[in-house]
């Protein structure tokens, strides 16, 4: 009899021992969810760009790509005004996202014409330049041309022995990021953490905002630069954070009450490495929201999972900003009930009556593929939204809707 005690001991010892394991590691980790359309984003194989400077000295000129974000995979001489840039993707198959990203100079003032040769896709972003990486300027369209159905951009160049940066998108690179955020924490009510390291041993990097106590409050998450080129949405997000930090009533308010997790720059291998879409694992990471093979999404969503348990904190909506070729938002259709029923169908449209822009339009739809907005709702039951500006939709109207979009959001969600 104390021999079979003991064994009934020791073996509700090891259920008890095995629940609390279980327990641990589900507060650790985030949920895999199976989504209708399904993606394999295991590892795929990238090919680097070589890195250097084509010295012609022939006519004078020198392109490189010895920088980070820049994209040049060739370049050759056409003739003594002209140059041949050769545009790759970092794998394929790949999004129509022809980046392009180069320093030029010569020995003398001189007009050349360079043209961007893309080996996948066609044309898309208007060419930018810039000689301090500060200010930018794009180019007017009797500056460049469009050829051969899209697959080749011919642009007209002034250069001299002053270094000037031919981009499809203002250069926002990791150590930019980083900066930004460290002004950022320079506010009483932001941490600046490091939660983990990219592919390649970047630095993942959060906000964590809020005033006073942070446990139990609901939490809101920003995601930002799933994908390299995706510059404007970068741009309405540091908008729409620095409203929510600043020393207004409404800002205030909304801090005491809520928690906001930021996430400004998901995918720094990629934007370093000047890529296309993917990652430094060749995968599109905004949809990898299932089963987390790339370290990236993996630490991100462990890092909210364990935030949200540890600090009680209720993720409630979650926000995540892309860049594509119009204005638009992508949100859940309202069949799917999230624990924020109704936000988007008040907040979007007092965006645009704000800004009276009624060229941006939210487009709904149900769980697809594994995409964050798709994630936030499944993981959270939360409201999961991504939130899209076009290329080319003016700089300072980016800013206006960032700030417009925060303070909406704030309105709606203070009171509630």
């Amino acid at each position: 009899m104390k021999s079979l005690k003991n064994q009934l001991f020791y073996q509700l010892i090891y259920l008890v021992f095995i629940c609390g394991l279980y327990a641990c590691v589900s507060t650790k980790s985030a949920s895999t969810y199976h989504f209708p359309k399904p993606v394999d984003t295991t590892d795929k194989t990238i090919v680097q760009q070589e890195k250097k400077t084509y010295a012609f000295k022939n006519i004078g000129v020198f392109v490189s790509n010895e920088f980070d974000g820049a994209r040049l995979n060739d370049c050759k001489v056409v003739n003594d005004s002209t140059i041949e840039a050769t545009i790759s993707p970092e794998n394929t198959p790949i999004n129509a996202s022809a980046y392009y990203a180069m320093q030029i100079w010569s020995n003398e003032a001189k007009e050349i014409t360079v043209i961007l040769n893309y080996t996948e896709h066609e044309h898309r972003y208007k060419p930018k330049v810039s000689t301090n990486r500060k200010e930018w300027i794009e180019l007017d369209s009797t500056q460049y041309e469009i050829l051969n159905d899209g697959k080749q951009c011919s642009i007209k160049l002034a250069v001299s022995s002053k270094k000037t940066y031919l981009a499809s998108q203002e250069l926002l690179v990791s150590s930019d990021v980083k900066l930004w955020c460290e002004a950022m924490a320079k506010n009483s009510n932001v941490s600046f953490l490091t939660i983990g390291k990219s592919k390649l041993g970047r630095d993942l990097n959060c906000l964590d905002m809020f005033t006073g106590e942070k446990k139990g409050k609901d939490m809101i998450v920003v995601l930002c630069r799933q994908h390299p080129p995706e510059v404007t949405g970068h741009l309405a997000m540091e908008a729409f954070v620095e409203e929510i930090l600043a020393d207004k009533p409404l800002s205030v308010a909304f801090r005491k009450k809520y928690r906001i997790l930021v996430f400004p720059l998901l995918n720094p291998d990629g934007v370093d490495l000047g890529h296309w879409r993917h990652s430094a694992g060749g995968i599109d990471l905004n949809r990898d929201w299932a089963y987390y093979h790339q370290p990236e999404t993996k630490t991100v969503a462990d890092f909210i999972v364990q935030t949200e348990k540890a600090d009680k904190n209720d993720v409630i909506l979650g926000l995540d900003f892309h860049s594509t070729w119009h204005d638009v938002y992508y949100t859940m259709i309202d069949s799917l009930q999230s624990d924020l029923p109704g936000f988007k169908n008040y907040w979007i449209p007092g965006v645009q009556e704000t800004l009276n822009d009624h060229e941006s339009v939210n487009k709904p739809a149900g769980l697809g593929a594994p995409v964050s907005k798709g994630w936030f709702y499944t993981q959270f039951n939360a409201e999961g939204i991504t939130y899209e500006i076009g290329d080319e939709t003016p700089r300072k109207f980016i800013d206006l809707k960032g700030q417009v979009s925060a303070r909406e959001m704030m309105q709606l969600l203070v009171f509630r």
